[in-house]
């Protein structure tokens, strides 16, 4: 039998090295790469094709869940398995919408981890009880509680990404480099969120984007 090829994503060393040495000792588990953020973790993905990929949500750089769409929009069989330290009702939401296979909080012990790892790779998943509870009672219907987040519903995947940046007081080059777009079409992004949220300027956008909670993913 093959080992399951893993890739660790984390910006904190002590956490990769924990946990790369403690998966390692389990002659099922090969690790093939290890990354301190979203956007080395993609190069690496690319370069060494794992079946699974325990990332941390959290981090400098990148917005992980946008590195994780685009590699499994190239790397159809790799399964993610997001490795937290909050069980944040957005960071669940967008886990589930790229695809995640499993949804951890560090607190779990290394077997619980393990025991991820083999059922996503196996085609299966595996989510905390706790994350399985909010799934349930938002699929009983929770709704919106104030006319800001009834508007936020009709911002496309690009503004919310957008949104994102602003919230973490990124300027607008930087925003643009992230994105792989230019500075002109981030500063029409921001003009269509400010027509669509009825908000007159970026400091107004970054205070909504962080009170909808989205400074956090």
């Amino acid at each position: 039998m093959e080992a399951i090829r893993i890739l660790l994503v984390d910006d904190h060393t002590l956490v990769r090295d924990a946990l790369s040495q403690q998966l390692s000792e389990m002659a099922e588990f090969e690790i093939v790469g290890r990354a301190s953020e979203a956007g080395e973790a993609m190069e690496v993905a690319f370069e060494t094709t794992p079946d699974v990929i325990v990332m941390d949500i959290d981090m400098p750089g990148m917005i992980c869940f946008d590195a994780v769409e685009r590699i499994k929009a190239r790397l159809q069989q790799v399964e993610v398995i997001f490795l937290t330290g909050s069980f944040n009702d957005h960071y669940i939401e967008s886990a589930l919408k790229v695809g995640a296979a499993g949804y951890l909080h560090k607190s779990e012990p290394t077997k619980t981890l393990a025991m991820a790892i083999r059922e996503v790779a196996a085609g299966g998943e595996y989510f905390t009880e706790e994350v399985r509870a909010r799934v349930i009672s938002k699929k009983g219907g929770m709704t919106p509680e104030d006319g800001a987040k009834l508007r936020g519903e009709t911002l496309t995947e690009r503004e919310v990404e957008v949104l994102r940046y602003l919230a973490r007081g990124l300027a607008k080059k930087e925003i643009a480099s992230l994105m792989h777009l230019s500075p002109k079409t981030i500063e029409s992004h921001c003009s269509r969120l400010m027509g669509k949220l009825d908000i007159h300027d970026r400091v107004e956008l970054a205070r909504y984007a962080i009170r909808e909670g989205l400074a956090e993913a």
